[in-house]
């Protein structure tokens, strides 16, 4: 489906299609004429390009030729889902249907959905979005030919939007190949071509406005925005460069009413290539793991840390008995390098660490209490879906920050769903206008270290608390955790005028 207000991905029941193709200027397909740096008025030597006087493209691109080669590999999606018993129950089936079965007998509802694919092996391998098929009952895919064809999903990876298809066409298929994501560049013509709003074969066109935008959907983005205009029904369609090489899937837009306002995501090739390969192979994908949860090094807890922004990867949490933790890497420890290859931010430990074989040893450079030192950490393999004492009643402890600590009792452990073994100082109640509550902190949040210190209870915390703000930086970092993952908050006293206890 389409959608609205942030990046957000298609429905079933809505429909959307995919994206075609990219041409650069000077080619045999028609395009820009080409400008002659030795004759041009604008270009002069030591001098900066007068863009008001640079030659202007004489023609249009024209992108018939590459739609003509490309389109029979592009294929329609259609999937059924059988919505559950609690969302059809009470609702009426439609005139006449609601006459003819009674109220009693009337089983799950099924609801359809439409999206676009694309052939990548002559034996019948199609490349979609994961959120197209997701929770399918079943899967058919209308070929260019008009042959509809029943497909059978062999995996699936939600953490990248990325699914594989196969159907079984009785002789080889056409199909497209992927190209190099790392070679687009801004600026380049593409072309988009897949079933918007179920129409079907529909090309539109426009450039690549970025590479490696995040929009927030998944630790591993790194999406290709452009402006051809895609709507519901081309998730999963294929982006084309000039020679015909996929080099993107469309997967998101940005839009405040649900169609498309310029601003498209699709899945880069290079990616398209790694996952699906796997899964065509194995069924799932096979990613590095070392049980670490990283925040960014930025504003306040950079400053309460002492240390400078984007430094590295934060580690809020590290997993018991995880690769990390067997290594000896600890909640405060800041990743700056894994390889050797830079990390600045958590997207960029997670992306290095994904790629990484599991049972290889990674070298990992990491700043604790001030110094450098390297780690080797003995890569492990993701699991499928990731997880990150009684203290006695007493009045609760108030800190200077503006929160009032209590114990974690085994009522309140059993009421914030804490794991048993973990240690700490539930809050309790923040003082609205208070340095807290301007740093985010909220009732129920769990304090398992001030700094790089870890507490165990209330008086341990307050204490480590007063000692932090007693420095000339009149800042603290408080560990915490908050719906089971853990985080670091920086608060400074210059957050709020009242600075009461």
């Amino acid at each position: 489906m389409t959608h609205t207000a942030t990046p957000t991905r298609s429905r079933f029941g809505l429909r959307r299609a995919a994206l075609v193709a990219v041409l650069l200027a000077g080619t045999s397909l028609g395009g820009f004429a080409a400008v002659n740096a030795a004759n041009d008025p604008a270009v002069t030597a030591g001098q900066p390009v007068n863009p008001a006087m640079v030659t202007t493209a004489r023609t249009l691109p024209d992108f018939s030729d590459l739609v003509t080669r490309v389109k029979p590999a592009v294929v329609s999606i259609t999937v059924k889902v059988k919505a559950p018993a609690a969302e059809t129950q009470g609702q009426p089936l439609p005139f006449p249907f609601n006459q003819m079965v009674p109220e009693g007998q009337r089983g799950p509802r099924v609801t359809e959905g439409r999206g676009s694919g694309f052939i990548v092996n002559a034996n019948g391998t199609i490349v979609t979005n994961n959120h197209v098929v997701k929770g399918a009952s079943t899967v058919s895919v209308t070929l260019d030919d008009g042959r509809t064809l029943q497909a059978k999903v062999i995996g699936r990876d939600p953490r990248t939007d990325i699914a594989v298809l196969r159907v079984e066409a009785g002789k080889p298929l056409p199909y497209i190949e992927l190209g190099h994501s790392r070679d687009v560049r801004p600026g380049e013509w593409v072309v988009a071509m897949g079933n918007p709003f179920g129409l079907g074969g529909t090309v539109t066109a426009g450039i690549v406005s970025a590479v490696g935008r995040d929009i927030g959907s998944g630790p591993y983005d790194q999406f290709i925005q452009i402006d051809a205009p895609i709507n519901q029904g081309n998730s999963g369609g294929p982006l084309f460069t000039q020679d015909g090489k996929v080099i993107g899937m469309n997967t998101a837009i940005l839009s405040p009413h649900g169609g498309s306002v310029g601003i498209g995501f699709a899945v880069p090739s290079d990616m398209i290539a790694t996952v699906s390969s796997q899964i065509a192979q194995t069924g799932h994908v096979t990613r590095g793991f070392v049980g670490v949860e990283a925040q960014a090094l930025t504003g306040t807890t950079a400053k309460a840390l002492g240390l400078a922004e984007n430094a590295g990867a934060l580690l809020a949490g590290v997993r018991p008995d995880g690769p990390a933790a067997k290594a000896g890497l600890q909640a405060g420890d800041v990743v700056q390098a894994i390889n050797g290859t830079t990390i600045t931010t958590p997207r960029d430990l997670a992306l290095t660490v994904s790629g990484l074989k599991p049972g290889e040893e990674a070298k990992v450079r990491l700043l604790r209490d001030g110094s450098t030192k390297d780690v080797k950490v003995t890569i492990g393999d993701m699991p499928n879906e990731q997880t990150a004492a009684a203290e006695p009643a007493a009045q609760p402890a108030r800190a200077q920050v503006g929160v009032a600590l209590g114990p974690l009792s085994p009522e309140v452990r059993a009421q914030l769903e804490v794991p048993e073994g973990v240690k700490g100082a539930v809050i309790q109640g923040v003082r609205p206008g208070s340095p807290a509550e301007m740093a985010g902190l909220q009732a129920g949040d769990v304090i398992l270290g001030v700094g790089g210190k870890a507490i165990e209870n209330p008086a341990e915390a307050a204490s480590a608390i007063r000692d932090a703000l007693s420095g000339k930086e009149q800042a603290v970092a408080l560990r915490i955790m908050r719906d089971g993952a853990s985080r670091f908050v920086g608060i400074t006293m210059d957050q709020s005028g009242d600075q009461a206890g």
